[in-house]
């Protein structure tokens, strides 16, 4: 384990900002099956907070903002659509969360499919653009092979 890692529920959480974070808010909940943890609101602002959760795993997000942070993201029309990130989440069905994703326009990138490594899955933009990886393929769970075995480093 590392040094600076702390034993908690999580220790990667992906943030992620919205032009509407209401909007965000209540499709993530509705389309993927995220739940509210936490909202944070200012009187006149809005939403500068949020904190959902899957499972084990967190996303928390927020308004895209002129901030020290705000001024290191861009969103994806500002860069051509484009990602330089994804999230990747595992589910229980792929092919149940695909048809809601699709029928709630999603954007889907990649196609639903059984991946060589094990695992079916897809992948789709948001309502905002952002990319989201779904799939049933758990590396916590998967046998590594000894040749793949992770030697310590990156």
């Amino acid at each position: 384990m590392s040094l600076y890692s702390k034993n908690t529920t999580s220790n990667l959480i992906p943030c992620l900002r919205y032009r509407d974070v209401p909007a965000a808010l209540k499709w993530l909940c509705q389309v993927f099956d995220f739940e509210q943890q936490r909202v944070v609101e200012d009187a006149q602002v809005g939403v500068i907070h949020a904190q959902l959760s899957f499972g084990s795993g967190m996303l928390m997000l927020g308004p895209v903002a002129d901030s020290d942070y705000g001024r290191q993201v861009r969103q994806p029309d500002e860069v051509g659509g484009v990602s330089t990130q994804s999230i990747y989440v595992i589910v229980n069905s792929a092919d149940a969360l695909y048809t809601k994703a699709k029928a709630a326009g999603a954007e889907i990138v990649v196609e639903l499919k059984d991946e060589d490594y094990g695992g079916r899955g897809f992948s789709c933009r948001d309502l905002e653009g952002h990319l989201w990886s779904f799939g049933t393929y758990d590396p916590w769970a998967e046998p590594v092979a000894e040749q793949n075995a992770p030697r310590g480093d990156c």
